[in-house]
């Protein structure tokens, strides 16, 4: 299976983890690791969860390429009491 990652999902995997040279073969390689090891969920409107094995505040947000065998990556979020980025920035960016 390929692993495709959007600009999006690169750009808040950046703001929660820090000192990461190229994020998209990481992210790649992280989601890559959590679906070998099974830690899959369905979602709504056939979206995929994927729980990063290291860090499991990490979901990665997947959207199965069926015909390609492809898992892409569009977003994540992180889950917790403490997360890098307050929910409060998050919500705001919601709203607008």
């Amino acid at each position: 299976m390929t692993i495709a990652v959007t600009d999006h999902a690169v750009e808040r995997y950046l703001q929660r983890v820090r000192g990461v040279l190229d994020a998209r073969p990481e992210i790649a390689g992280r989601v890559r690791r959590a679906y070998e090891a099974g830690r899959v969920s369905d979602a709504p409107r056939g979206a995929v969860h994927v729980r990063d094995v290291e860090r499991p505040d990490l979901v990665y947000v997947c959207l199965r390429d069926v015909p390609r065998d492809e898992l892409v990556v569009v977003t994540l979020w992180e889950e917790g009491e403490d997360p890098a980025v307050p929910r409060e920035f998050t919500d705001a960016l919601r709203r607008q």
